[in-house]
């Protein structure tokens, strides 16, 4: 398997704006490592192809113009100022350079690979679309041609959308095949093997997979696209299979070619679950049986705790003194607490952040220099992590946050009164999140991750909050519940009531749906009687509710409405 850190790619809008988890290739190195699927013997790490090898294909005018944020942003379908370009590129470069090294290593040892980032069949030889920038399985394929690879090369495109740029730009490197089945229609495609069925379901899909491969002529290499976006509710897919009904494609594709070699791409995949699909992928390449992937599984989870019992105590309450501290314990300037919590000191904090991965990705957008402070704040204990953006001098405040210990429902809890998460650089092209003064950076689950770690290492039951707001609440909903199951129902009828009146490219057009709810726009109905509906920031912890009737019972009761979506 083939991965490189800089797979988590540097967006923070993608998965709103698009549906597409940047995250995705962690998720699932993460998932294989934790559940003993995938050993570091069976890891590669790849090098970025060189712009001599991406030129075998691509016209030149198009590579330079890729180092353009505004010809990125294009392709990425996000606004320019949420593309940082080199840390973008690198990871486009490093993908295919993955895609090439593991067709290399294959047709040495006549196996299988997976590249857990790939598969860019719509970007065309002097355009890029649809999230394909280059084209990494024809870069491939020009590279091996040039080394004196002569046989004849498979592409089974089994992602949800049509191989266009695909065919156009391998339609002179020798004898390939191309077979598809896509979920949408794009009209005639020179020199592919093209099934079109919308909508299909298993059984329907899956006849039409058999004969293709019947139709499938001998091969002496394969790259397979086995595309997450042929999920049912995918919102760009347009075909309704099962995660079952996925992996028996991947399975039946995996006998098909058991002895050939053969290189496997992710494609794309635009739910937010899409992950568990790749790694199933990867469970059947490694394990040739059927995957048991939890629903409830969640890889960030697994990875957090683990590396949370890597980082030795001692690293995190050292104590180091600073200039600041020396002016403080001088009577120069006031004194800062020198404990988070009355254990983390600034010095921990950071080094817990770079143990965690939080300051790479925040140095893929554009960001450096970080320096994290302690300040004092009334309510709880202030944190306040800053750094510098590119060249410039000022720094910018990039996360914040107020904690305390509190007593909660008789028990010690992480209390979090409030906690910011800010991409001054960024900019807003539609309305703000009610609350929100800059654009966010995208990674609210791995802070909600970071405080259940410290909470856990305190000696405390979890962590707490009152969400102002519905985006926080839906946000925090992959770790937290409202304590009041009355109040959890109300929250989950709410979600299930104005998924359909916002929809989104991810599903859920949240932005919306929050910013209708504070303006006084949703109202509630129940036992015939309807009012507008007003937020309550109540109690939510990380963890799991006692009783699910009473919150079952309360959805039952009430539904919602908007009286103007107003988007």
């Amino acid at each position: 398997m083939w991965y490189d850190p800089s797979y988590r790619l540097p967006f923070t809008t993608m998965q709103a704006r698009v549906g597409f988890d940047p995250r995705r290739a962690d998720l699932v190195l993460w998932f294989l490592e934790e559940e003993g699927i995938l050993g570091k013997d069976q890891q590669r790490r790849p090098e970025r192809i060189a712009y001599s090898d991406l030129a075998r294909v691509h016209d030149a005018a198009w590579l330079e113009a890729l180092s353009l944020p505004e010809t990125l942003a294009r392709v990425f379908a996000l606004e320019s100022w949420d593309i940082q370009v080199d840390p973008l590129l690198s990871a486009i470069r490093m993908a295919c350079g993955g895609t090439l090294a593991a067709a290399r290593e294959v047709l040495q040892t006549k196996g299988v690979a997976l590249n857990l980032f790939g598969g860019f069949h719509h970007a065309y030889p002097g355009k890029g679309a649809g999230m394909c920038a280059v084209n990494d399985i024809a870069v491939a394929v020009a590279v091996l041609r040039s080394e004196g690879f002569k046989g004849r090369i498979g592409v089974l495109d089994l992602d949800a959308h049509p191989p266009d740029g695909t065919a156009a730009c391998t339609e002179k490197l020798g004898e390939i095949w191309i077979g598809s089945i896509s979920g949408v229609d794009w009209g005639e495609l020179p020199g592919v093997d093209e099934t079109v069925c919308p909508r299909a379901d298993d059984a329907a899909y899956l006849e039409r997979l058999n004969a293709l491969l019947l139709r499938m002529p001998p091969c002496a290499l394969v790259f397979v696209i086995a595309g997450g976006d042929v999920l049912a509710g995918d919102p760009l897919g347009g075909l309704a299979l099962s995660f079952d009904g996925a992996w028996e494609r991947d399975r039946r594709v995996a006998e098909k070619l058991k002895a050939l070699p053969s290189v496997w791409l992710p494609g794309g995949g635009y739910r937010e679950d899409a992950w568990r699909l790749l790694a199933g992928t990867a469970w059947i390449l490694r394990r040739h049986s059927p995957p048991k992937i939890p629903v409830t599984v969640d890889p960030m989870a697994l990875r957090y705790a683990r590396l949370s019992e890597e980082l030795p105590k001692d690293k995190l309450g050292s104590w180091e003194l600073s200039d600041d501290d020396l002016a403080a314990t001088l009577g120069l300037r006031p004194a800062k607490p020198d404990r988070l919590l009355g254990f983390y000191t600034a010095a921990g904090v950071e080094v817990a952040l770079h143990h965690f991965g939080i300051l790479h990705t925040l140095e893929s957008l554009g960001y450096h220099d970080f320096r994290v402070e302690l300040l004092a704040a009334d309510p709880g204990e202030r944190m306040q992590l800053s750094g510098r953006f590119s060249e410039a001098p000022q720094r910018e405040i990039l996360v914040e946050s107020s904690l305390e210990i509190q007593t909660l429902e008789d028990q010690r809890v992480l209390f979090v009164h409030w906690l910011t998460l800010r991409h001054p650089k960024g900019a807003f092209k539609r309305p703000p999140l009610p609350g929100q003064e800059v654009p966010g950076l995208g990674m609210a689950r791995e802070a909600g991750e970071l405080l259940g770690r410290m909470a856990a290492r305190l000696g405390l039951v979890g962590v707490g909050l009152r969400p102002a707001w519905l985006h926080v609440a839906y946000t925090a909903r992959y770790r937290y519940q409202f304590v009041d199951p009355e109040v959890q129902g109300r929250f989950e009828a709410l979600i299930r009531d104005l998924s359909p009146l916002f929809p989104g490219a991810s599903g859920f057009d949240l932005a919306a749906a929050s910013r209708a709810v504070a303006e006084g726009k949703v109202w509630i109905e129940r036992n015939g009687d309807r009012s507008i509906w007003r937020w309550d920031p109540a109690l939510m912890l990380d963890r799991e509710l006692g009783d699910r009737g009473k919150v079952e019972e309360e959805k039952g009761r009430v539904r919602f409405g908007v009286a103007s979506v107003g988007h």
